[in-house]
């Protein structure tokens, strides 16, 4: 049997992953044809006119970044202990970040980058804020870490500012953000900046409005579609429903503790998930769709309460495949009857 050199082996693991990477990049280069060209010449401009209107995404976007760079001078000048509980709020305008801007931007208009880089880096910033956070020995090491993430949170400040919402103001429109402010409603406040009221949206949030009242039969029984839409968003569960080729279909509604916007409905689940946590969605996809499982429970801690998500593969009578469901539950009642 031959014995292959380990210097062989990693060229061969090198040559298949460029060539792996070669692939995806021809396949991304491809699909540029099919999305919309856009004129950039003027997207600072665009971008800070939307800055300027009351209550449109961009204006909060803007007052929380200026929010942040106050805080970052205060602690840089201070090292004051709450300024640094202030400002690992940036996780909730990463949050935002994440579930509103980057999907959209890749899968409606074709632009990955944001997606791509600046998720990744948020979460790293967000990670390293938060156990940084937790330490109580702020010996050299500690200050020369904090000082290394807040260089990179006020650099992330820079890169929204002039790459990531000049390029959403050339490209989004505005139906989209008025489902952006729309969905913003479910996040918690950062840096003291609440949402302001953008009229024309919430007009056209009460136009959109309409009365349910068509009756859906299944072989349970049957309901209006106004009953059934009540009897989702009573069940004490975040729910959500993927179909068989992953397009998300449903959420229901209601706060959750893990956000779910509903301009990401019609939009493939996997754009919906940080690039470090898009592999362990797949897996688990990948093993419903084949039968390979048809359960997974994962518990968490999430804001200092354990969590249950549980996936749960969808079939129908004949074990065909039909979709998947999440569903998120709060468990700290269980903790506390246990505990009693």
């Amino acid at each position: 049997m031959e014995v292959i050199p380990i210097s062989r082996q990693i060229d061969d693991s090198k040559a298949v992953h460029d060539a792996s990477l070669q692939k995806q990049a021809q396949k991304e280069l491809a699909k540029r044809d099919l999305f919309p060209k856009r004129d950039y010449s003027d997207k600072a401009a665009r971008a800070a006119a939307l800055a300027e209107v009351p209550g449109h995404p961009l204006y909060t976007f803007k007052r929380e970044n200026d929010a942040f760079s106050t805080l970052l001078t205060q602690f840089s000048e201070t090292r004051a202990d709450d300024l640094l509980e202030r400002i690992c709020e940036i996780s909730i305008h990463y949050a935002k970040k994440g579930d509103l801007l980057y999907p959209h931007l890749k899968v409606k208009y074709g632009i990955a980058g944001p997606s791509d880089v600046m998720w990744t880096t948020d979460d790293e910033i967000r990670d390293e804020l938060a156990d940084l956070s937790k330490e109580t020995n702020r010996d050299t090491n500690w200050n020369s870490r904090i000082d290394s993430v807040l260089k990179r949170a006020a650099g992330m400040i820079y890169q929204e500012q002039n790459i990531l919402f000049p390029i959403c103001a050339v490209n989004f429109t505005e139906d989209e953000w008025f489902g952006i402010y729309y969905d913003s409603k479910d996040y918690d406040t950062c840096f003291g900046v609440d949402n302001e009221v953008w009229k024309p949206a919430e007009k056209n949030i009460r136009k959109r409005a309409g009365s349910l009242s068509n009756e859906i039969v299944m072989p349970g029984g049957h309901m209006t579609l106004e009953q059934l839409t009540a009897l989702l968003n009573t069940i004490p569960m975040e729910i959500s429903f993927i179909d068989a080729e992953n397009i998300n279909r449903f959420f229901n509604e209601g706060p959750k503790v893990f956000k779910r916007p509903s301009m990401a409905i019609d939009r493939e689940v996997f754009s919906c998930h940080p690039p470090k946590i898009e592999p362990m969605v797949r897996s688990i996809i990948d093993d419903f769709r084949v039968g390979k499982r048809d359960k997974v429970a994962v518990w968490m801690d999430k804001g200092n309460r354990t969590m249950l998500v549980t996936y749960l593969a969808v079939r129908d009578h004949n074990e065909n495949y039909l979709g998947t469901v999440e569903l998120v539950q709060d468990m700290e009642f269980a903790k506390e009857h246990f505990q009693k």
